[in-house]
This record gives structure tokens, C-alpha cells and sequence, in this order.
């Protein structure tokens, strides 16, 4: 199936280059002669009026809505200086995220408010530092080919860890480019077992004619990550002094080796748009109509014989300029625009996933339950297909001056089927399972215009596995100017949601892990935020409310091996994971408020964020999450653009969700068991960050206050001990 589906997209590319080559013939914005259109190294560019030729550089980028389709303007990231020091933060730019403590380890986001999955399969949710998917992928157009390489570095080679990222992009024409992604990372870790490698390859391709539009992405993610389950004993980070000698971050021992998950990923995008509409004529300024041509300049256009005819004959003359000048008017192309007033769409997208966890060295009394096999050769694996199709209609915003919104209607067809171990009278074998959903839906928009803008959109379930399901969600945005420089900036997000719980979250087995529960309600979810914006001041004030009933979640299940029901070590108890779901409602709160401040070269730029959970068990989160950053920013020799100062990092302490290596996922602490708080910890950095022309280049000193304490981002996981971050990025025209 998998190879299918590659070759698929393969061809699929194909249809891209031609569709561009046969507007690329006719392409009238070039200048150059026939031959340069025809030169691959000219790129539709003018190489003829002078030898020196410069590279012209400009690009523009976008992402697409993942159902429509439909383009959504995007910054160039490749260029922006600012922070570029946590390009590389697993962290978060913020450090919002709790993760393992490795490059590219599993994280999940601290602020509530913020979760957002783009993957339609939870083992890719954890993975979203190295793969969001379509989420956020930018599309480019170029003036000229583009590539961007960057290497980033941590540490050592004993505990080192190293990203690369390749980013290139082309034009085939004006209306038709094609690129890639390339990002590779390997982090050996600063604790025993920790490593991990991660490879993430994007082929993609657009062409945006007046009539056809299509683009189509493919993404290949290869990830291995080693789990050693934690640190054996908090202790040798928060006491290191009872121990009788110091231990260094790979001498302390942990729970797991020889163990690791493992992801093999690929998801397709393709979507296709026909346009419906008519030509105008654009009226052009006085300035840049074309002049009529002399009279002199007319006449020249005869031959000799017929001049000297008319030069002795005024009227004949005068006849025969009526007609050159008509001629001459008939000649010229009027410019016109095209007008899309509705759209028929197509949208295709499938997201294929193989885990597996197996391990070589599992403990004895690790895993409270073995359904099947034996402890030194465990080998679980589980497959998932997503694969949807949307057949929408769209009469599109702005083709005349009524029309002051857009409109669109879709129909969706999915196909998910899940493959998972199973037993029948105690024989091994494996269990399909396969749903099928119709969906409809629609949605207004309205993204033209200087002051509002808004998009509503809905879908329900009316047929399969998920009827009744249904999904509204709606954003606004108004700018309101308060003076001549600044104008405020208005915003509102909202959603309810009646879903059935993830199919992992009913059904799951594997040698240490087994649940089943087709009798879970469906998870009802009303959220409400609003954002004000003063770019002047800096200052953004962001809140949210989200109530949530039916909250299904995983959650770890641990049984007392030990003697101490008071221990915390994870030694001293057999693990488990289960699932559950609160029947009752739970209010999320959360108000943010973001204040930058500048006084001549000096910068100040804080961020603090409250939140409030009715549920501490099932749903934990920090009460406050700061992060101050105070720096220098300079110009040196006019070119030599620097940020040299400090930031800050800290959350106050919670039950941190626990990780669970046997799914490779996060879970909440065993609350019928002592658990253990992570936070009330800051963590320091120093850094110098550097721009010029293309290049741009960043050292950063992170954990700079490492020492005692309780220095961890979960259970049993330590922060990376004091290192040294060092990345550099270049972008390449031609």
C-alpha cells in the first residue's frame, strides 16, 4: 500500500512541470529573447542587456488550509534574526514545552490553550518539534532559486547533539515552483540511553494559474527514539551529596536500556482548484497608458514609394493616418485581469504510520502486566491509515462589490484503518479495524477589506463510525486605528465540539499495555478567546475559557512492588497505562500577557501566562508560566546586525504529566499512588545572536545556573546538565 501511495505522488509531481512548461511558452513578463526563455539557467530572466548580470533575490511565501486548500499568507522565517537562538529549542522559543531533556525528545505544551495537534494519529503529537505536517509548511515563490542550510550543535561528541536542516526552493515559471526540505537530527543525550535520531524529507510543487490551481506535498519521517523510563533515583540530582561520590549525568543510572519506539511516517497532500470566471479589463493611469505614435513615426511604417505618393496629396494622407492610427489601436493589448467568482475544489490527504516499541533488556518487575511473548524480545507494532477526501463549491469573496464574503460547501469522505496485535484463544495474531465517515459542512469567510475579517466554518458526522460527530469553530479580527502610528488589534477565537474519543484511546494492544472500550461518550468541548493587540506599546493580553465535559485521557496505572507505599522511586513500583474519562465537567482559564519594551538599544521583552484548572488530576497545568528576555541589540560596521543579552525561564511547580515508554506518549501521574512535582525551578541562558546579509549565526549558553535542585521537565527526567548551543543558518540565491 505504502509503495502505491509513493509512486502516486511521484507521478503526481510530474503533472506539475508540464502544466507549467505549456503557460511557460506564452509567458509574456519575461523580457529576454526566445533562446533565454528557453536557457534552464535563465529562469525566465533577462540576461541579454548586460554581461554582469545580478541575481535578482525577493521571495514570497504561504501556507494552505488543510481542508480547502485555499492560500493563507506567510512571513519568509528564513530571514528573521530575532530568537533565532531557539530555532533549535525543543523547548519552545519560550520554553513552554516539558519534554525528556534531549534534542527532538517527546514534549507536550505546558499552556493549555496552545495544544494543537495537526496529526490525526496521537503517537505523531509528541513528534511535533521535527514534524507539524501540512501545519505551517511554506510554500515559496522565488525570483531566483533559493536554498537555506543550517546546522545547529549541543555539547560534545560524547553527549553532543546536531541538527541539519535544508530548505530549497524554485520557480519554473511565474505561476509554477517546486522544492524541498531536508532535517536530520541526532542527539546522543546527556543521560544513559537517551539517544535519538530523526529524519524528516518534504518534496513539494504548486502551480497557480487563473483557472487551475494545485499543489501537492509529500513528507517522510523516519524517527528512533531510545527510552530509559528515567532516572533510577531523583535524589542523585536534588541530594547528590548522599551519595558516596559524585556522579556525573552518564553515570547516573536509569530505569530502561536496550528500549526504544520507533515512528515510520508519510503524509500526502493534494489539493486542486478549478476556477470559474470572467476577464476585466484593468484601467491603467494616464501616466502608463501607451502614447500614440507621431504622425512622422506612423508614415515611416510605409514604403518609400508610397510616402512620395502621399506627400504630394494632403487628403490622401490624411486618410491613410486614420488608418494607421486605427490600425495601431487595434494592436494593442488591453491588460486584463482574471475575475474567480466561484471555485470547485479538491482536496486530498493521508497520513500513514508503522510504531513500534521494542526492547532487548526489559526488568522483570518493570511492566505490572505481559499479555503475550517474553521480556527479552519485545516487538510490538501498530499501523494506522488516515486518508481523506473534500469535494467542496466556493463562490469566492471580492468578484464584485456585493459580494463582500465567501461561501463554501464540502463534503468529506474519510477511510481510517487500524492494525493492532491480538490474542484468539491465546494464539498470537493481528486484528484490523476500519471506519468510514461522511462528513458535510461549510464555511463564510470574509479576508479582504481594511478593518474585519472572519471565518466561520462547520462539519458533522451523517454517516459511519463517527455520526453525530460535529465540529464549529469561528475567528475575528478587527483593527481599530487609535492614532495616525498605532492601530489596535482585535481578535476572537471560539469552538464546540462533539467528538468520539482518538480509536487509541478505545482500543490498544500490546505485550504491556491492553485496553478495549467501545462505551466512551463522546468528548463535548465550548472554548471562547480573545486577544488585544498594540503594536506600538507592544503589548499583547490574550484569555481564554474552555469547558470540557467527557475529558478522555491516559493516565498511568503503577502497583507497589517495594515496601514503602510513601517511596516516589519509579524502581519501587510495575507500570501500567490506562485510559479514562471524567464524566463531570472541567473549566480551563487562561489569561497571557505579553509586554515588549525598548528603550534605545535595550530591550526587554517578558511574557506571563495563568492558568486554572478545575480538574488538577486529570487535567494538570502550572498556575504561572514567565519568561523575561533582556537584551542589546546593535549595528556594527552598518552591516553586522547583534542581540547580546539574557533570558529567564520559569513555571511554578505541578503534577507534570508522567511519560510512558511502552506507548511513547505522555500521561497523567497515578493519583492513587505519591506523586511527584517538576517546576519552581528556574533555568538561565546567555546568548549572542548575529545577522549579516545572508547569513545568520548564534551562540548560547543554556541551564547557565545548573547545580542542586529539583531540576527536572518531568518525572524522573532531568533538565540537560550546563551546555553550550551553537547554530548557524545561510541562505543562497542561483
Amino acid at each position: 500500500m505504502t509503495k502505491r501511495i509513493s509512486l502516486y505522488l511521484l507521478l503526481l509531481f510530474c503533472p506539475l512541470w508540464v502544466v507549467a512548461q505549456i503557460s511557460y511558452a506564452d509567458d509574456s513578463y519575461t523580457k529576454g529573447t526566445q533562446s533565454d526563455i528557453n536557457d534552464p539557467l535563465a529562469w525566465g530572466r533577462d540576461t541579454t542587456s548586460d554581461s554582469s548580470f545580478e541575481v535578482p533575490i525577493g521571495i514570497t511565501q504561504w501556507t494552505l488550509d488543510p481542508r480547502l486548500g485555499y492560500v493563507v499568507p506567510a512571513e519568509n522565517l528564513d530571514t528573521v534574526t530575532h530568537m533565532f537562538h531557539y530555532f533549535n529549542n525543543t523547548s519552545g522559543y519560550n520554553g513552554e514545552y516539558t519534554i525528556l531533556g534531549n534534542l527532538g525528545s517527546p514534549r507536550i505544551d505546558r499552556i493549555y490553550m496552545n495544544r494543537n495537534y495537526a496529526s490525526p494519529i496521537p503517537f505523531m503529537w509528541p513528534y511535533d518539534y521535527s514534524s507539524s505536517g501540512l501545519n505551517g509548511f511554506r510554500f515559496s515563490n522565488t525570483l531566483s532559486p533559493m536554498t537555506n542550510l543550517a546546522y545547529h550543535k549541543v555539547g560534545n561528541r560524547q553527549s553532543g547533539q546536531e541538527r541539519l536542516h535544508a530548505y530549497f526552493a524554485s520557480n519554473i515559471n511565474k505561476d509554477a515552483g517546486i522544492g524541498m526540505k531536508f532535517d536530520y537530527l541526532y542527539g546522543r543525550g546527556y543521560y544513559n540511553s537517551q539517544a535519538n535520531s530523526q529524519f524528516c524529507g518534504t518534496l513539494f510543487g504548486y502551480y497557480l494559474g487563473d483557472r487551475y490551481n494545485i499543489h501537492a506535498y509529500a513528507n517522510f519521517d523516519h524517527f528512533k527514539m531510545a527510552e530509559n523510563g528515567g532516572i533510577e533515583d531523583d535524589a542523585y540530582i536534588t541530594d547528590p551529596q548522599s551519595f558516596p561520590r559524585n556522579y556525573g549525568s552518564k553515570d547516573i543510572p536509569t530505569a530502561l536500556s536496550e528500549t526504544w519506539n520507533r515512528n515510520q511516517h508519510q503524509d500526502y497532500f493534494l489539493t486542486q482548484r478549478f476556477n470559474l470566471g470572467y476577464h476585466k479589463e484593468i484601467e491603467l493611469p494616464d501616466s502608463l497608458l501607451p502614447k500614440m505614435p507621431s504622425d512622422n513615426e506612423l508614415l515611416a511604417q510605409l514604403s518609400d514609394s508610397i510616402r512620395l505618393v502621399l506627400a504630394n496629396d494632403s487628403l490622401r494622407q490624411t486618410v491613410a493616418l486614420d488608418s494607421l492610427r486605427l490600425a495601431w489601436e487595434n494592436l494593442q493589448v488591453k491588460p486584463q485581469e482574471f475575475i474567480p467568482v466561484a471555485s470547485i475544489v479538491h482536496t486530498f490527504s493521508l497520513n500513514n504510520l508503522h510504531h513500534t516499541y521494542y526492547s532487548h533488556n526489559t526488568p522483570e518487575d518493570y511492566y505490572t502486566n505481559l499479555y503475550y511473548g517474553s521480556l527479552t524480545n519485545v516487538k510490538d507494532l501498530t499501523k494506522a491509515l488516515v486518508m481523506r477526501n473534500v469535494l467542496a463549491l466556493s463562490l469566492n469573496e471580492g468578484f464584485k462589490k456585493w459580494a463582500q464574503f465567501g461561501l463554501s460547501a464540502f463534503v468529506i469522505q474519510e477511510h481510517k484503518h487500524y492494525t493492532l496485535p491480538d490474542l484468539r484463544n491465546g494464539v498470537f495474531c493481528r486484528s484490523a479495524y476500519k471506519e468510514n465517515n461522511i462528513l458535510v459542512g461549510g464555511e463564510m469567510s470574509r479576508t479582504k477589506g481594511d478593518w474585519v475579517h472572519y471565518n466561520v466554518n462547520g462539519e458533522i458526522s451523517i454517516l459511519g463510525a463517527s455520526l453525530g460527530d460535529f465540529n464549529i469553530d469561528g475567528t475575528l479580527d478587527v483593527d481599530i486605528p487609535v492614532s495616525k502610528r498605532d492601530t489596535l488589534q482585535l481578535s476572537a477565537h471560539g469552538f464546540i465540539q462533539n467528538l468520539d474519543p482518538d480509536f487509541y484511546l478505545c482500543h490498544y494492544h500490546s505485550q504491556f499495555n491492553w485496553w478495549d472500550d467501545d462505551d466512551l461518550s463522546k468528548e463535548f468541548k465550548t472554548r471562547i478567546e480573545g486577544r488585544l493587540h498594540l503594536p506600538r506599546t507592544g503589548t499583547t493580553l490574550s484569555v481564554g475559557l474552555e469547558n470540557l465535559k467527557h475529558y478522555t485521557y491516559l493516565t498511568m496505572q503503577n502497583t507497589l512492588i517495594g515496601t514503602d507505599a510513601t517511596s516516589v522511586l519509579s524502581g519501587d513500583y510495575s507500570h501500567d497505562v490506562a485510559v479514562r474519562q471524567v464524566s463531570s465537567n472541567i473549566q480551563v482559564f487562561s489569561a497571557s500577557l505579553k509586554q515588549d519594551l525598548a528603550f534605545g538599544p535595550f530591550h526587554l521583552d517578558n511574557e506571563f501566562t495563568y492558568q486554572s484548572t478545575s480538574n488538577n488530576r486529570a487535567l494538570p497545568l502550572p498556575k504561572f508560566n514567565l519568561y523575561s528576555n533582556l537584551y542589546f541589540k546593535f549595528r556594527l560596521f552598518k552591516v553586522l546586525n547583534v542581540e547580546l543579552g539574557g533570558d529567564v525561564r520559569y513555571y511554578t511547580s505541578f503534577y507534570a504529566p508522567d511519560y510512558a515508554p511502552s506507548i511513547g506518549m505522555y500521561a497523567t501521574q497515578d493519583a492513587s499512588q505519591p506523586r511527584v512535582k517538576v517546576g519552581n525551578y528556574p533555568i538561565v541562558c546567555a546568548y549572542v545572536n548575529i545577522h549579516l546579509k545572508r547569513c545568520r549565526l548564534y551562540v548560547l549558553g543554556n541551564h547557565l545556573n545548573a547545580g542542586s535542585g529539583r531540576m527536572f521537565w518531568a518525572p524522573h527526567y532531568p533538565i540537560d546538565p550546563r551546555n553550550i548551543h551553537f547554530g548557524l543558518s545561510w541562505n543562497f540565491f542561483n
